[in-house]
């Protein structure tokens, strides 16, 4: 979450990060390396990372988040204007359920900040805003929970919230916090940030594991941290889910800085524990549909977390046409858990790779450029056996066609054409062994 006092230290945290990623990936255009010269552009997992997955398995036996969480925030269309309130919320599960949006995976209606007051009553408990939320939390909760649906709640690893009103966080309340958050019903917890006074990022996020943990409720842990201390190296058995980059917003070069920089992480994403490049923007009306689709082709091909950002009482045909894409949301929800890597990168034209469950592979072909663009590829490149024919679904236009090998379209600007593809099972030929597409792969740094 970003907000006006904190706005000069995140927007120089995105800045340094996404120059980083611009000599990783090459914002103008970067080229794969022959095979044998590829290294990982993130660490492959150390020791400390496979003991990391053995304490996993006993830190988190709940199987929450099994796939990436599917659901809601306000944050991106309200932050804490005063539309933010209980008649908002009740009305987004009423949309899940009436344009189809359950039915496509979406389960979580989340509360972001300011839902508070500003000062804990005399036993130190939090106490929702009386003007926003009249019959209180658990009254939302349980409304939510009627519909069928489940219920998130936001605060901060820090002694206030990241609003600018100082909304109390969670610093040295985290085992009363996390009982109340339990006793209202709360299935999901996005932890923030700010106010954190100089504490070790890996202990206070622990220690509200730990806290979530006693309550005995299933409690989604997302940590939202930013992707300061790289918890993509340690919070496998502390959250299912952890931010890798700064907020997002409604503009193109803001979507594209955080592909860039969540795209190197694949390695450390997986059933249960997820990179969170920030929730979808989709239909705020900053980008154009074009651009809105290539965002959520991007996010459910990088298995991230699918949290609509937008007023959904406000949002257009074309955005729950997005939102409902059962085809695109299925690459996000495959239970292999795989998340996409980069085959091929070549001045603004990109190949992306996900490895899917039942052995499919599904391929973005995307665009950066102004201009239209021939992006080709080939079944064998892509991690697909060989075969006499191959099967393409073209998951926008909702079309299946077949072709010999050659996976390719032309592309419009800042656009996405993603296929799942297959060998046709009635004219394969032998399986042979080849290579996984991009698994570790990076990209040599320009030169200089």
């Amino acid at each position: 979450m970003r907000v006006h006092f904190r706005t000069t230290h995140r927007r120089g945290h995105r800045r340094i990060v996404g120059a980083l990623s611009a000599v990783l990936l090459g914002t103008a255009g970067a080229t794969a390396l022959p095979a044998a010269a590829r290294t990982p552009e993130a660490p492959a997992p150390s020791d400390t990372t496979r003991t990391t997955s053995t304490a996993e398995a006993a830190r988190l036996p709940d199987e929450l988040a099994k796939t990436p969480p599917m659901g809601f925030n306000n944050w991106n269309s309200t932050q804490c204007r005063a539309e933010f309130n209980e008649e908002m919320v009740k009305g987004i599960a009423d949309l899940f359920l009436d344009k189809g949006l359950k039915d496509a995976g979406y389960e979580f209606v989340n509360l972001d900040d300011c839902w508070a007051l500003p000062e804990r009553d005399e036993n130190g408990k939090l106490v929702p805003d009386p003007k926003r939320f009249p019959h209180g939390i658990k009254s939302v909760a349980d409304y939510v929970h009627s519909k069928g649906l489940k219920f998130g709640i936001y605060t901060s690893a820090g002694t206030k919230t990241c609003n600018e009103n100082g909304f109390p966080g969670g610093l040295g309340h985290e085992m009363s916090d996390a009982q109340q958050f339990a006793d209202w019903g709360v299935d999901y917890l996005k932890y923030d940030n700010c106010n954190n006074q100089g504490v070790d990022a890996k202990e206070r996020y622990r220690t509200m594991r730990d806290a979530l943990k006693a309550t005995g409720r299933p409690i989604v842990y997302s940590i939202c941290e930013w992707g300061e201390n790289k918890p993509w190296e340690w919070a496998s058995d502390v959250g299912h889910l952890w931010r890798t980059t700064g907020d997002i917003s409604d503009t193109w070069s803001s979507m594209l800085s955080l592909l860039k920089q969540n795209l190197p992480l694949a390695p450390h994403a997986g059933p249960g524990h997820w990179n969170d490049p920030d929730m979808l923007e989709v239909g705020n009306g900053g980008m154009t549909d074009t651009e809105y689709r290539s965002h959520f082709s991007l996010w459910a091909m990088m298995s991230a977390p699918l949290l609509i950002g937008s007023d959904l009482r406000k949002a257009t045909p074309a955005t729950f046409e997005i939102l409902a894409n059962s085809d695109v949301i299925a690459l996000d929800q495959d239970a292999l858990g795989k998340q996409a890597t980069v085959l091929a990168a070549d001045s603004g034209r990109w190949t992306i790779v996900k490895e899917l469950a039942n052995g499919d592979r599904a391929v973005a072909l995307f665009n950066e450029t102004d201009q239209p663009q021939r992006i080709t590829t080939t079944a064998e490149d892509i991690g697909l056996p060989r075969a006499d024919r191959y099967r393409l679904r073209d998951l926008w236009q909702h079309r299946d066609h077949h072709t010999t090998g050659d996976i390719s379209a032309t592309v419009p600007p800042h656009g996405t054409t993603v296929y799942r593809a297959a060998a046709d099972p009635h004219r394969a030929a032998r399986v042979q062994q080849v290579r996984s597409p991009g698994t570790g792969w990076s990209f040599a740094p320009p030169l200089m």
